[in-house]
C-alpha cells in the first residue's frame, strides 16, 4: 500500500479489495455468515408469528382488544413502515459511521422493541412497538447487506447473499412451529402464549448481539474513510487465520485501486450518482423491490387468514401449513443460489421472477375455480415461493453490489424503503381487506396483482440486470473516491 498527499485528504493505492476477493472459503467466512446472517431468522420469526397469532389475538381472553384484521393489516403495515423509515435513517449512518457500529445498534433497537411488544396491554402499545421493531429491522437490512458483500469473496458473493437473505425462512419455520405450541391453550393461557413468542425473539437477538462482537468492520469502508492502517491489520489477520487453516500460503492478489480518502459523501452526490449516473440500475432496483415486496408482505401477513377463512383451518393449526411453505422458501435460495454465480445474474433473476409470477397466476386460477384444498393450496404456494424467494433475495444482492461503495448502504436502504413502502405497506392493508371479505374473487384479485408485478419485474431484469457474477465490487461500480472516477467508467449505466 502506497500513500500520497492530496488537497482534500490522502491518496492511497491499495490491493486490499483484491486480497479479500482472492480468499478461499474458510471457517472465518462462516463466522461472518453466522454473525450477520442470523438476523434474517429473527425477521422471519417476527413476520410469521404475527400472521399465525392474528386469529388468537382477536379472540376473547387474549389480553388485547384487537381484531384479526388490525393484526394482519394495521400492525403489519406499521411494522413495514417502521422498517422503511429505519432503513433510511440507519442507512445514512451506516455509510457515515461504519457497518459494525450500526449492525450492533440496530439489533439492540430490535431487541428492546420486540421485548416491549411482549408486554402489550393495549392496542396502541402493540402498534407502537411493532413499528419500532420494524425500525430496528430496517436498519439491519442496510448495515448487514453492506458488510456481507464487502467481506465475502467475489466467487461466492451471490450464493452467500442469497442464502443469508433466504434464511429469513428458517425463522419462518421456527415461528410457525413456535406458534403451534404458544397457541395451545392446554399449555399456555390465551393471554400468555403469544407474549412468549415475542420474548423468545428478544432472547435470540441477545445471543446474536454477543456473537457479532467478533465480526470486524469492513476493510473497504475503512480504506475510504482514512483508516487504512486498521484495514490492513484486519485483512492481515484474516489472511493469517486462513493460511493456518489451509497450511498453505495464499495466491498473490491481482489488481490495485487508487482512492482519494474522504470522510463523507453528501446526499446530493448520492442522489446524483444513483439516479443520474446509474439510472438504469435504479429502475432495476425499484422494479425488483416493488414486485417482491408486494407479494411477500401481502401473502406472508395474510396466509393464516386465508386458511381460516376459506378452508376452515383452526387458528391453532395454521403454523403447520406455514412451516411447509417456509421450508420451500428456504430451499429456493439454498438450491438455486450457486447458479446466480455460474449461470449469471441476468438469466437467474429474470427467470425466478417470471416463473414465480406465472405459477402464481396458475394458483389464482385454481383457487378461483374452487379446485384447491388447504393442502393443495399449500403445495401450490411451495412451488411459487421456491422460485420467488430466490428472486426476492436477489433484489437485495442486486442493489448492494451495483452502486459505488460510498453509496452502498444508503442505496440498499432507499430501494428497500421505496419498494417496500409501495408494495409492503399497501400490500398488507389491501390483502387483509380482501381476505377478510370472504369473497373468493377478492383473493384471486390480490394474487393476480402480485403475479403481475413479479412478471413485470422479471422483464425489467431481463433487459437491465447487471452481469455482476464473479466480478469485484470495484469493477462493477467504481468507488466515487477512486482515481479517475469522474470519467464515466466503472460500469456505469
Amino acid at each position: 500500500m502506497t500513500t500520497a498527499q492530496a488537497g482534500t485528504g490522502r491518496t492511497i493505492t491499495t490491493d486490499i479489495p483484491a486480497r479479500l476477493d482472492r480468499l478461499p472459503w474458510s471457517r472465518w467466512h462462516w463466522t461472518i455468515v453466522i454473525g450477520l446472517g442470523t438476523v434474517w431468522i429473527l425477521d422471519g420469526l417476527e413476520v410469521t408469528v404475527v400472521g399465525n397469532i392474528a386469529s388468537r389475538l382477536s379472540e376473547p381472553g387474549s389480553g388485547l382488544p384487537i381484531t384479526s384484521g388490525e393484526v394482519t393489516g394495521m400492525a403489519a403495515a406499521l411494522y413495514v413502515a417502521g422498517a422503511c423509515l429505519g432503513a433510511l435513517f440507519w442507512g445514512r449512518l451506516t455509510d457515515k459511521w461504519g457497518r459494525k457500529k450500526l449492525f450492533m445498534i440496530t439489533l439492540a433497537v430490535y431487541l428492546a422493541a420486540t421485548a416491549l411488544t411482549a408486554i402489550s396491554f393495549d392496542t396502541w402499545w402493540f402498534f407502537l412497538f411493532r413499528f419500532l421493531t420494524g425500525f430496528g429491522i430496517g436498519g439491519e437490512y442496510a448495515a448487514i447487506n453492506s458488510a456481507i458483500d464487502e467481506l465475502i469473496p467475489k466467487e461466492y458473493r451471490g450464493r452467500t447473499d442469497l442464502m443469508i437473505n433466504g434464511s429469513f425462512w428458517l425463522g419462518a419455520v421456527f415461528g410457525s412451529l413456535l406458534s403451534i405450541v404458544a397457541l395451545d391453550t392446554d399449555i399456555f393461557a390465551a393471554n400468555v402464549g403469544w407474549r412468549l413468542t415475542f420474548a423468545l425473539g428478544a432472547v435470540l437477538a441477545l445471543v446474536i448481539l454477543l456473537v457479532r462482537r467478533h465480526v470486524p468492520e469492513s476493510p473497504r469502508w475503512l480504506l475510504i474513510h482514512g483508516r487504512d492502517d486498521e484495514a490492513e491489520r484486519i485483512v492481515s489477520s484474516i489472511e493469517r487465520k486462513i493460511e493456518e487453516e489451509r497450511k498453505d500460503s495464499l495466491p498473490r492478489p491481482e489488481g490495485e485501486l487508487t482512492i482519494h480518502q474522504r470522510r463523507s459523501v453528501s446526499f446530493l452526490e448520492i442522489g446524483r450518482t444513483v439516479f443520474s449516473d446509474y439510472r438504469k440500475r435504479a429502475i432495476l432496483g425499484f422494479s425488483l423491490f416493488i414486485g417482491q415486496a408486494f407479494l411477500y408482505n401481502a401473502i406472508t401477513f395474510g396466509f393464516g387468514a386465508i386458511l381460516t377463512t376459506f378452508f376452515d383451518v383452526p387458528s391453532g393449526s395454521t403454523g403447520y401449513y406455514f412451516a411447509v411453505i417456509a421450508i420451500g422458501n428456504f430451499c429456493g435460495p439454498l438450491l438455486l443460489g450457486k447458479l446466480f454465480d455460474t449461470v449469471g445474474r441476468r438469466i437467474m433473476i429474470s427467470g425466478t421472477y417470471i416463473l414465480s409470477g406465472l405459477l402464481l397466476f396458475g394458483t389464482a386460477w385454481l383457487f378461483g375455480q374452487g379446485s384447491l384444498s388447504a393442502s393443495t393450496m399449500t403445495a401450490c404456494w411451495c412451488a411459487v415461493l421456491f422460485f420467488a424467494s430466490a428472486g426476492a433475495s436477489s433484489a437485495y444482492l442486486t442493489v448492494s453490489e451495483v452502486f459505488p461503495m460510498e453509496t452502498r448502504a444508503m442505496s440498499i436502504a432507499f430501494f428497500y424503503a421505496i419498494g417496500t413502502a409501495a408494495g409492503g405497506i399497501s400490500g398488507p392493508l389491501l390483502f387483509a381487506k380482501l381476505t377478510e371479505s370472504g369473497v373468493v374473487g377478492d383473493t384471486v384479485l390480490a394474487f393476480s396483482i402480485g403475479a403481475t408485478l413479479m412478471c413485470l419485474a422479471g422483464l425489467v431484469a431481463a433487459l437491465l440486470a447487471v452481469k455482476a457474477e464473479r466480478r469485484s465490487l470495484e469493477d462493477i461500480a467504481k468507488p466515487l473516491t477512486a482515481a479517475g472516477s469522474g470519467d464515466g467508467g466503472g460500469g456505469r449505466g
